[in-house]
């Protein structure tokens, strides 16, 4: 186990394998010393922590949980094709999309489950440029989908 994850495990965290596509897509890729992620759900075991819209059926807490768990998907997103998360120089941002019922604009706060967890896992390096998005629906019913960009070592 590298510095990183354990500094998760001291957390209470751990990174999961990758979860297959529900599409035609990969979890994630690389391009250059660039890792991509795909957009990750807040799945756990294969089935969705929660289901519906944070303001309505999901509370922002419980939505600021996925969110965390939907970052921990794209760390195991990233260690598939990065090998090691201890090659992880750098995240440089998470785009965090919020199913939102009308009226929410708590997105930021939502947001910060996934940025957090960042900064845990990684220190300073795991400070990032971020967009938090309140859309009207997600796939499956997810509350929160958060996609992850970080730089390898050279």
């Amino acid at each position: 186990m590298g510095k990183v994850e354990e500094n998760l495990a001291k957390a209470g965290y751990t990174v999961p394998e990758a979860a297959k596509p529900v599409a035609a897509y990969v979890p994630a890729l690389v391009s250059g010393r660039d890792v991509l992620t795909s957009g990750q759900l807040p799945t756990v075991g294969g089935k969705l922590q929660h289901t519906g819209k944070v303001g309505a059926q999901v509370s922002p807490e419980a939505a600021k949980d996925a969110a965390r768990t939907c970052a921990l998907n794209a760390l195991g997103a990233i260690r598939m094709v990065a090998g090691d998360l201890d090659r992880v120089e750098q995240v440089l941002r998470l785009a965090v999309y919020v199913a939102s019922a009308p009226g929410f604009t708590g997105q930021p706060q939502v947001a910060n489950g996934a940025s957090e967890l960042m900064q845990t896992a990684f220190g300073d390096a795991g400070q990032h440029t971020r967009s938090a998005v309140g859309v009207f629906e997600l796939p499956m019913d997810a509350p929160v989908e958060v996609e992850v960009w970080v730089r390898l070592k050279a």
